[in-house]
């Protein structure tokens, strides 16, 4: 279940990303406010475009799918949970946890004895 709303959600994401891209920018009437006029700066606005209505559709579906995916994930299993006691014991320390002394594993080296002088 979750694989499907993943690819939905991948497709939905790439599909809005596309559709904003392709739209025009409208930056252009917000800096014409200081300096010019512009129509659509806190006044009238036309009609809805197709991408517009497009755009909209696609975020509420990539909104509905970010939220299905929440959901779907809390209620599986943690991987921590899956993995048996038995591995978990056997595992590596973090390299560079904060231990100090000697490296853990190594074998020790044991101490050597003077040898008597002949």
């Amino acid at each position: 279940m979750s694989t499907l709303i993943l690819v939905v959600h991948l497709i939905v994401s790439l599909f809005l990303i596309v559709i904003v891209l392709i739209q025009g920018g409208k930056g252009a009437e917000m800096g014409a406010a200081f300096g010019g006029s512009s129509q659509t700066l806190f006044g009238a606005r036309g009609a809805a475009t197709f991408f517009s209505k497009l755009t909209t559709v696609a975020a509420v579906v990539f909104m509905i799918s970010s939220f299905l995916l929440a959901i779907v994930t809390t209620r599986e299993t943690s991987v921590v949970n899956r993995i048996p006691a038995a591995q978990q014991q056997q595992s590596a320390p973090i390299p560079g946890g904060g231990a100090t002394g000697p490296i853990q594993g190594a074998p020790a080296q044991p101490a050597q004895t003077p040898q008597p002088a002949k």
